[in-house]
Parts: C-alpha cells; sequence; structure tokens
C-alpha cells in the first residue's frame, strides 16, 4: 500500500520558519511530479510547490521567495523550507504524489501536517 507520510509541521510566529518533510514508501515514483497543497479553513485545497523528478521546480506566486521545495530521491523524501511565515500560511499541508494524490484528492488523501502562524 502506497504511503505517504508527512511531518514537521507546527505553531511558530509570524517571520518564523518550519521545515516540512514528506516520506513515501510503497511508491514508485519514476517521472512523477511531487509537491505540496494546503488548505485553510474555508479555502479551496491549493497547489503550494512543486518538484519534477528532475528537480524543477514551480511555486504559488503567494510563497515565492520565502518556500524552497527539495527532494533527496535516495530517502523518497521530499521537503519544504518555509521561512519569512505570514499568519495566511496557516493551513494543513499535504504532501502529494502525481498519479498517487494529486489537484484536489492531494488534501484529503493524506493526515497532512498543521501548520499555525501567529502574529
Amino acid at each position: 500500500e502506497a504511503q505517504l507520510v508527512e511531518s514537521g509541521g507546527g505553531s511558530v510566529q509570524a517571520g518564523g520558519s518550519l521545515r516540512l518533510a514528506c516520506t513515501t514508501s510503497g511508491y514508485t515514483r519514476d517521472d512523477s511530479d511531487m509537491g505540496w497543497y494546503r488548505q485553510a479553513p474555508g479555502n479551496e485545497c491549493e497547489l503550494v510547490s512543486a518538484i519534477s523528478s528532475d528537480g524543477s521546480t514551480e511555486y504559488a506566486d503567494s510563497v515565492k521567495g520565502r518556500f524552497t521545495i527539495s527532494q533527496d530521491n535516495a530517502k523518497n523524501t521530499i521537503y519544504l523550507q518555509m521561512n519569512s511565515l505570514k499568519p495566511e500560511d496557516t493551513a494543513v499541508y499535504y504532501c502529494a504524489a502525481d498519479g498517487l494524490a494529486w489537484d484536489a484528492a492531494a488534501c484529503y488523501w493524506g493526515q497532512g501536517t498543521q501548520v499555525t502562524v501567529s502574529s
């Protein structure tokens, strides 16, 4: 059974940093993109950042310059370094894998990790 296990969420003050990690098991990535989605109460599930198997990245405009996505293929893990956090970054963050959990399904597939940023 394929699993995406997120870790690293928590509560920080505005301006602080957090690093999320997602480790996969039972999942063969091949050339699929992986990434992070988030969903705040009352909001839609939105793509925060994605990374291709060859390392190409994309970011939502709201996080550009503050968040960095990376991967360690040997560890089957992707990361999201979040700096200069803002209260509007508060959400449940979900790891996503194209072909397994992507688009709106990303916010329903795994358990996610809560990120809370206080002002």
